[in-house]
């Protein structure tokens, strides 16, 4: 049995990488191709979450439009 050098053995792994982290990716694409995210709005724990932060900083302060970015 022949020895493998460093450099086939480094260039195997590569190319095993590269395949599985390519179907991972296709497989990823297919997923969210599938099934969109939904735009659902803001739910009403995330608009207190965010009222009470603000009021914890800033005592008084109201919150009057919350927007996501």
């Amino acid at each position: 049995m022949e020895p493998t050098s460093l450099i086939a053995v480094c260039a195997i792994a590569f190319i095993a990488v590269f395949v599985l982290l390519s179907f991972l990716a296709a497989v990823m694409r297919l997923t969210t191709t599938v099934f969109p995210v939904r735009d659902r709005g803001i739910d009403a724990a995330v608009v207190a979450a965010v009222s009470t932060a603000v009021s914890t900083i800033v005592p008084g302060a109201r919150v009057i439009q919350i927007e996501e970015e």
